[in-house]
């Protein structure tokens, strides 16, 4: 279904949108071989599995940490494999030599397609879509709108609007809740006892954290709190967490004291620091009783 929607008679097809426009995008045209008619292209079926399989035969001998570095492991051993295998016409001549010579004689290779399928989805109430019994958030404006999803292999894509507004790494989990905070900054805005007990916020940077800690043990906390993360959309999360820190390092954090930092990281000035200076007294200082004794012997200016 990559590239099919409908198989029809023959080699008719209902081809699917984002494979044409693949083939638009690197100019090709597609032709499509009968069902079940293997000896269409049998030697190259043939060759394909044979070195399949001696290749996922060495890949299951080892331990990966992660797909990259499979896939790019993968990526080498088919190199190799051109470079080892002889062309079946031309067997003086091995893959990857005819393919180089393939190479001279075809257009440049144009920007990657961005490959990826697209679904509508309609975000909830509370600012989360549904994908593969997994949920994401999304910005809080946009709840109970209809986003695009853009599925790749390994990520997703939220776009409104032309405008891309969430980014993930796709988990093939289950049951799983990825939420970004900020995009429940406008909510907190208007209702900052959110932060208490909103699970968004639980992911928050541990600077964020120990500021949220400190400051709710207060009175009216949450508010100046919210003040704080409403910073975000205007400063960025890099300032603020800058901010937040320098404002713990004092060990008397606070909103304004936040709110100062960010703007004297705006406007160019370094944050000042506090300098704790123990200084020692080399001379104690006299007593001298006598001065008082000198203000009786002044003369009365006032009659």
């Amino acid at each position: 279904k990559t590239a099919v929607d409908k198989v029809g008679r023959g080699k008719e097809r209902d081809i699917n949108p984002r494979f044409f426009a693949m083939c638009g995008h690197y100019l090709f045209e597609p032709e499509f071989c009968n069902r079940a008619a293997g000896w269409e292209k049998g030697r190259v079926e043939k060759n394909v599995q044979d070195r399949r399989r001696q290749i996922w035969q060495r890949a299951s001998d080892r331990r990966w940490k992660d797909l990259d570095e499979l896939n790019a492991w993968l990526g080498e051993q088919c190199r190799q494999a051109w470079a080892d295998m002889a062309n079946p016409e031309w067997p003086a001549l091995t893959i990857g030599e005819l393919l180089q010579d393939e190479l001279m004689q075809m257009l440049p290779n144009p920007k990657p397609f961005d490959g990826y399928v697209e679904k509508p989805v309609r975000v909830t109430s509370t600012a989360l879509i549904h994908f593969q019994r997994n949920r994401y958030s999304v910005p809080a404006e946009h709840a109970h709108a209809v986003l695009s999803l853009r599925i790749y292999p390994n990520e997703l894509r939220l776009v409104a609007d032309g405008q891309e507004v969430a980014r993930y790494a796709r988990s093939f989990e289950r049951d799983q809740t990825f939420y970004d905070f900020t995009h429940y900054i406008g909510v907190v805005d208007r209702k900052p006892g959110a932060l208490r007990n909103g699970a968004p916020f639980a992911e928050m940077p541990e600077p964020l954290l120990r500021l949220q800690r400190h400051l709710l043990r207060q009175s009216g906390g949450d508010r100046v709190m919210a003040d704080v993360l409403g910073a975000i959309p205007h400063h960025g999360l890099d300032a603020v967490l800058v901010a937040a820190e320098l404002a713990l390092e004092s060990g008397r954090p606070s909103g304004e004291h936040v709110l100062n930092v960010l703007a004297r990281l705006k406007s160019g000035m370094a944050p000042t620091t506090q300098v704790v200076t123990t200084l020692a007294v080399r001379e104690e200082p006299k007593s001298d009783v006598h001065r008082y004794d000198r203000l009786r012997t002044e003369a009365r200016h006032v009659d």
